[in-house]
């Protein structure tokens, strides 16, 4: 299982390094200062293992937040894909080429004015054209001919895949049958939301918490696809992050909840419904067909039977009602496709 980090703790030799350079250049500094004030001796040693010392402190201090800051850098650029960034550079390299073109008449300037001038010219434009270039890379990657989606991407498809898909469980169905591949990103929150589903007091419920992590680890050992574990930011609604995930990475959203589905398609973020392919992959049932299904409950109206097909759909049979338990023969009389699924409604076969 591959795990991927937004951010990783700061390493302890990022900070011994910085910490390095800082107590040679202070004990440099001390040194000078020695020599400026004509130090000898006793004094010449004090004043380099004063500067030694101070460098040591403000190394320690320097470098512990040289490491937080690296590491809340690699903690953004993990959340975005390699073709934002490349479209970034882009239009940065860009930016700063329209500002040295426009510093060519600036330095007409007082040198005082222009270098200053051309200096908040070079920022300005520059960070202009990054945000400019991550806004309209998609423009950027056609005029080449590219999709952007398509660059720093492993082979295959990326996913993001909720709570409802694993617990569901077809997806591992899919998977088999090769409609889904390459890498499907599973966040940290989904798998607390799992843990907690598992470990719930309900037995139903904590039976669809184990199949989904039984799912997950089948995902995992799955050769069609690479199931990467992605840390999310604590605190968090768990629907937002998997929507921003995706359209960070240009990735699906695998979903079996209708309105995860809706808020991601929303925001242009596609979405693999899992009902959805259910639904499209059963059999046509057409008015007059005659079906055989056992009647294992009562409908909602007086006299009616509720059966089902193999495939889950759900039959309801007039006057069926006194027939619960026992395998019948039924005419399709309608068929209704609701939010839910589809819906068929029957009577019993007098012949």
């Amino acid at each position: 299982m591959n795990r991927e980090r937004p951010g990783r703790p700061p390493r302890g030799g990022l900070v011994e390094l910085v910490r390095f350079i800082l107590v040679a250049t202070f004990t440099a500094g001390g040194w000078q200062i020695a020599q400026a004030l004509g130090a000898v001796g006793t004094d010449l040693l004090i004043w380099v293992v004063l500067g030694s010392g101070v460098g040591y402190v403000v190394g320690g201090v320097i470098g512990r937040r040289t490491a937080t800051l690296v590491s809340a850098v690699e903690r953004e650029f993990a959340q975005v894909p390699a073709s934002e960034i490349l479209a970034g550079v882009l239009g940065l390299i860009l930016g700063l080429i329209i500002a040295v073109l426009i510093s060519v008449l600036l330095f007409r300037l007082p040198p005082g004015a222009a270098y200053p001038t051309a200096a908040l010219l070079a920022v300005l434009l520059g960070y202009l054209g990054y945000r400019l270039g991550r806004t309209k890379r998609h423009e950027l990657f056609a005029l080449f001919g590219l999709r952007d989606r398509a660059m720093g991407v492993p082979p295959g498809e990326v996913s993001v895949v909720d709570t409802s898909a694993l617990i569901d469980g077809r997806i591992l169905d899919v998977v088999g049958a090769g409609f889904v591949g390459g890498s499907l990103l599973v966040t940290s929150g989904v798998l607390g939301e799992l843990q907690a589903v598992a470990d719930a007091s309900d037995p139903a419920r904590r039976a669809r918490g184990r199949r989904g992590l039984e799912v997950l680890r089948g995902l995992q050992e799955s050769p069609a696809v690479d199931v990467r574990i992605v840390d999310q930011e604590r605190g968090g609604d768990v629907d937002a992050a998997l929507v921003r995930l995706a359209r960070s990475r240009g990735a699906a959203v695998i979903t079996g909840d209708v309105n995860l589905a809706k808020v991601a398609q929303a925001v242009d973020v596609p979405v693999r419904s899992l009902a959805e392919l259910a639904e499209a992959l059963r059999p046509a049932v057409l008015p007059g067909e005659r079906l055989t299904l056992r009647l294992s409950k009562e409908g909602r109206e007086r006299g009616q039977g509720v059966g089902y097909l193999e495939d889950g759909t759900m039959v309801v049979v007039e006057e069926g009602g006194e027939r619960i338990g026992a395998d019948v023969r039924a005419v399709v009389t309608n068929v209704l496709q609701t939010s839910t699924g589809r819906m068929v409604f029957a009577r019993l076969d007098d012949r």
